[in-house]
């Protein structure tokens, strides 16, 4: 089955989903039950994928659970990070769940001890509070138990009959591909929540090929905003699984989006032990400073959010902000992503990150933390993306790349926002592959092109007050209709005299009628 054919599949069923329990469920809180239980379904089959191993006279969800001894449960758990009986499959209990009337504690339970199964085990925080956000006792499925399971059993059913053979032979990115179409059908609701701060793939695409560009090997790449994790899986399909060695890393303030992401990285094949995602606020309770440093950031921080600052006199002296001299401003957060960033990257390493474009032109604070950036020379490039690539806002966002390795003191300038360089699909625009590809020669060529890319020198921006605003640097294509006034001049005389004449005509036929 073909990409397109997949993607079109897995959207029709979720509708489908969608009008079983329509009118119960919240188009937003709807999407945690459907990504949940792709969830549940896929560690099921993985697990006993694992448990099989490769025998084909063995069919794990058939046997009882009673011959699972304690060895078997141990190497499982220290492997997989987490235990799965027979009797708790996802195939198991779909296959009764229209006449299950405990369906909805029978699935709590088994939620509580997979989650349980992990405790004493080094796997215990990767599996901690994976399914908190399905919570199959909650009023959001239905006011009586009766209601509850008939919508848990039309998800459940639902995304059983998706017809996708294994998961890891899958030609598209699942959830990924479920996550956005449910963001895009229920935009208005989603807002702040989900919407607008989760990066299309098309978008992390690009800004995982542009922070690990011509790098050979990885430490660990890291993401301080990670949302559902799209950006740190992006930069996993662009390289083989033993390039980037000590694995993925990254912290996320919101707890159901912090569930997602670590959800998203076992359904990657990520295993427990190569990823750490982290729950917390990154610019006041940062984690991983004894991690640091990464070879590739990647971050699509929220826009222009309000942070304490300066009314914590210690964040001055906190040696992520101490270099700049300067705190980012109260009610407006994003500088401060950039250089929390900033310190984690190592020498060799680039950062990009996904900014609001008026953090790059104004005054006050942000010139100042600008200046300490130019003048350092980690600035390699700013991108200038099209308009409305995000589900829930039009915003045209910009790239900033950060490199500690430059090799002069030039910062190249691209604008990426013309007709060129997006295609408009449904209600969004998109970066196709051919677009992608075009915007990382540019990066990584360095070359001047007229209308669309610029490498401009140190004093020149200097000049121009620190501006880092790719309009500055980059004149647009005057796409006006061109006037030859000189013709334009001879048709309107032209034109006028036709007039002169018609008027004529008209005041003679006017003296016959009066007659």
């Amino acid at each position: 089955m073909t990409s397109t054919a997949q993607r079109a599949e897995l959207q029709a069923q979720i509708w489908k989903i969608a009008n079983e329990v329509r009118g119960s469920v919240d188009g937003w809180d709807f999407k945690q039950y459907v990504l949940g239980t792709l969830f549940y379904r896929f560690i099921s089959e993985n697990f006993s994928i694992y448990i099989q191993g490769g025998e084909k006279s063995i069919i794990y969800s058939e046997l009882s659970d009673d011959i699972i001894t304690d060895d078997i449960k141990i190497d499982a758990i220290k492997t997989k990070g987490y235990f799965i009986y027979p009797s708790q499959l996802f195939s198991n209990i779909a296959k009764t769940a229209n006449t299950n009337e405990s369906l909805n504690t029978d699935l709590k339970n088994i939620f509580t001890a997979i989650e349980s199964s992990a405790n004493g085990y080094p796997s215990e925080q990767a599996i901690k509070g994976l399914f908190d956000d399905f919570d199959t006792t909650s009023n959001r499925l239905g006011n009586t138990v009766k209601d509850k399971n008939k919508h848990l059993a039309a998800v459940i059913k639902g995304v059983e009959g998706l017809n996708f053979g294994n998961f890891e032979d899958n030609h598209i990115d699942l959830f990924g591909d479920a996550y956005e179409f449910l963001i895009s059908n229920y935009a208005a609701n989603a807002g702040k929540s989900g919407g607008e701060f989760f990066t299309p793939q098309c978008v992390s695409k690009l800004i995982a090929k542009l922070a690990i560009h011509k790098q050979d090997t990885i430490n660990k790449i890291y993401d301080p905003a990670a949302g559902s994790g799209s950006l740190l899986l992006q930069a996993k399909k662009q390289f083989d699984e033993h390039i980037i060695k000590d694995g993925f890393y990254g912290q996320e303030i919101n707890h159901t989006t912090y569930n997602l992401a670590r959800m998203n990285m076992f359904l990657h094949n990520v295993n427990y032990d190569k990823f750490n995602i982290a729950l917390g606020n990154t610019l006041l309770e940062p984690h991983y400073r004894d991690d640091k440093p990464f070879d590739a950031i990647v971050s699509n921080p929220p826009y222009s959010i309000n942070w304490v600052g300066s009314d914590d006199p210690t964040l001055i002296n906190d040696d992520r902000f101490a270099p700049a001299g300067v705190l980012a401003p109260k009610s407006k957060a994003d500088f401060a992503f950039v250089l929390h960033a900033l310190s984690y990257l190592s020498s060799k390493g680039r950062a990009a990150i996904v900014c609001f474009p008026g953090i790059f032109y104004r005054g006050g604070a942000e010139q100042k933390i600008r200046k300490y950036l130019i003048d350092n020379d980690f600035v390699e490039t700013v991108i200038s993306l099209a308009p409305n690539l995000f589900f829930g806002t039009s915003i045209a966002v910009n790239i900033l790349v950060l490199s500690k390795s430059k090799k002069d003191n030039k910062i190249q300038f691209i604008d990426a926002s013309g007709v060129d360089f997006y295609k408009k699909e449904t209600n969004n625009n998109i970066l196709t592959e051919e677009h992608i590809e075009a915007i990382i020669k540019m990066f990584d060529r360095k070359e001047d092109i007229e209308y669309v890319a610029n490498s401009i020198d140190y004093d020149a921006i200097v000049e121009n007050d620190y501006s880092l605003s790719v309009n500055s640097y980059v004149i647009a294509k005057d796409t006006r209709e061109i006037v030859d006034i000189t013709e334009l001049n001879a048709e309107i005389k032209a034109t006028v005299s036709k007039i002169d004449k018609l008027r004529i005509e008209i005041d003679k036929i006017v003296e016959v009628i009066e007659s």
